[in-house]
């Protein structure tokens, strides 16, 4: 893990190794094998794009059950913070009319972003949303729907590494990385 990294103006030092990080996936992912043991319904695992695509990747190493997989592109953040307007596009992949979605988010903070996407997959038929989250910031959480299956929990930092960016660069980071002013 670098001592420090630099992205665009912004200075970040480590924070979370790859190696703790990807044991607590691995540890989520058991506790999500768990519950849905033994069902007869497929779920669909649905990633939010981009941030999420290396937690959904690693999650789905470990889950034991049959699944379908599609996608979301959702943006919130501007630079550091939250614009406080979800801007979300078309779900790719399979339907979802009728079935348990396993929406996989890199970072809850606010809940602004999840909450419009599982109302949204709501919205579109889905049985039931269970939110999955890589990381989450308890302390300003507002939503409304609980957040159901956590890797995680951090303080109200700014970070950055393992598909989490600041203004799309710093993604491919293994480790993850807090704003060294932070």
């Amino acid at each position: 893990m670098d001592s420090e990294i630099k992205v665009w103006d912004k200075t970040f030092v480590p924070f979370i190794p790859q190696a703790e990080l990807e044991a607590s996936i691995e540890k989520l992912a058991q506790r999500i094998n768990a519950d849905f043991a033994g069902r007869d319904v497929i779920p669909i695992v649905v990633c939010v794009l981009n941030g999420a695509m290396l937690f959904t990747a690693e999650l789905v190493k470990y889950l034991d059950f049959d699944f379908e997989m599609a996608a979301v592109k959702a943006k919130s953040y501007v630079g550091t913070s939250s614009s406080g307007v979800v801007r979300v596009s078309q779900i790719m992949g399979s339907s979802i009319v009728g079935r348990e979605v396993i929406l996989c988010e890199d970072i809850v903070d606010t809940g602004n972003t999840i909450n419009k996407l599982a109302a949204m997959l709501e919205e579109e038929g889905a049985s039931k949303v269970h939110i999955c989250t890589m990381l989450f910031k308890p302390e300003v959480y507002a939503g409304k729907d609980p957040v159901e299956y956590i890797a995680m929990s951090i303080p109200n930092r700014f970070i950055l590494g393992y598909g989490l960016d600041y203004n799309e660069l710093g993604r491919g980071y293994k480790d993850i990385y807090v704003l060294a002013d932070n």
